[in-house]
């Protein structure tokens, strides 16, 4: 078989067709992208580049962003004004990555609904291919975009907008405050949706951060699965899937998942560090296709754990043309230079079927 370019190998996963081997990816910018491929050889790994179709306008509201240090570290406050008030988070930052964790959401208070409200209302959903062009002609054969919808709407509550602990008490209290609200994120979403599907992307992602102890089968169902159902048939109209990312534990979701819709799972995050195999992932589920981040704590292992680690997701689903392997999670950055290219070498003894 003829040997393939990354990005022919991506879209032949999505597609089920045949491969020359393996994809192994990254999330573009998740380690030093240029170090990386300078290291390892851009023909070894490929890109994959989060990327939108649509954005968002809001006239007569703004987001102000204050960087402060507290014990010496970085901090944000970014704050939402509206037409009804103002509300504001708080970032707390780490060193090595620059990646940031939310320590205050924006909404604490049942008015505060009211402020986000007004930010919704005047939320303007426009087209916006040219930059899934764009990141289509840069990345070239190297890659391929990872269009993003937003989350699902009570995914982007607990997540962004209000947390986890506090949307859990505010669902028991003013639910009708919550239920106004995923109405009108659900709206937001089917305009995003109509401009997935007028677009020419193969496949769009869900960047849900999908783990069950978080959601739970009833709130999955509820809340996240109409919603993957719904742009699933909007896609396959024109052939193309939905991918969802869900890098935590799966299992109470199982039965759900196969149940729903869905063509794709980015960032499936497997045993050791999460609740599920890639094996069975293969037999649940046919259709599936799986981007596999390789588990983030086997980098730390001993070269011998890593190749066999690699070696054990090929054998589960490496001919199925169903599964690549990807770094989509945090990876100490002292180790990478040792397991990259052990997967790496792993991913082309295998070869193609």
């Amino acid at each position: 078989m003829r040997k393939m370019s990354m990005r022919e190998r991506i879209l032949a996963v999505v597609q089920g067709a045949p491969l020359d081997r393996v994809p192994f990816v990254m999330y573009d910018g998740i380690l030093p992208t240029q170090e990386v491929q300078k290291f390892l050889g851009r023909e070894r790994i490929g890109l994959l580049r989060w990327s939108r179709i649509h954005r968002v306008e809001h006239p007569h509201c703004t987001f102000e962003v204050e960087t402060f240090y507290r014990d010496g570290r970085k901090w944000e406050r970014r704050t939402l004004h509206t037409p009804k008030g103002s509300i504001y988070e708080e970032r707390a930052f780490e060193g090595g990555y620059g990646s940031s964790s939310i320590r205050k959401h924006y909404i604490q208070e049942p008015e505060d609904y009211e402020v986000f409200w007004a930010y919704l209302e005047d939320s303007i959903i426009l087209e916006n291919y040219a930059q899934y062009e764009r990141d289509l002609a840069e990345l070239g054969e190297d890659g391929f975009p990872l269009v993003a919808v937003e989350r699902t709407p009570y995914q982007q509550l607990w997540v962004q907008w209000v947390g986890l602990d506090t949307l859990g008490y505010h669902l028991a209290d003013y639910p009708d405050r919550v239920q106004r609200t995923i109405e009108l994120l659900s709206h937001r979403a089917q305009q995003i949706f109509e401009l997935a599907y007028r677009s020419s992307v193969p496949f769009v992602d869900f960047p849900d951060n999908i783990t069950a102890p978080a959601i739970g089968p009833a709130r999955f169902r509820q809340y996240c699965v109409p919603f993957y159902n719904r742009l699933a048939e909007m896609l396959a109209e024109r052939g193309a899937l939905v991918f969802v990312h869900m890098d935590g534990d799966i299992k109470p979701l199982w039965q759900a998942i196969g149940e729903s819709k869905i063509g794709g799972i980015d960032s499936f995050a497997p045993a050791p560090d999460n609740d599920t195999t890639v094996a069975e992932a293969i037999a649940m589920w046919p259709q599936m296709r799986l981007f596999i981040n390789f588990p983030s704590s086997v980098h730390l292992r001993p070269p011998e754990q890593i190749r066999a680690e690699a070696e054990a997701i090929l054998k589960a689903g490496g001919h199925s043309s169903r599964i690549q392997i990807q770094i989509s999670e945090n990876v100490p950055l002292n180790v990478w230079r040792t397991s990259l290219p052990i997967i790496a070498e792993a991913i082309e003894a295998f070869g193609p079927p």
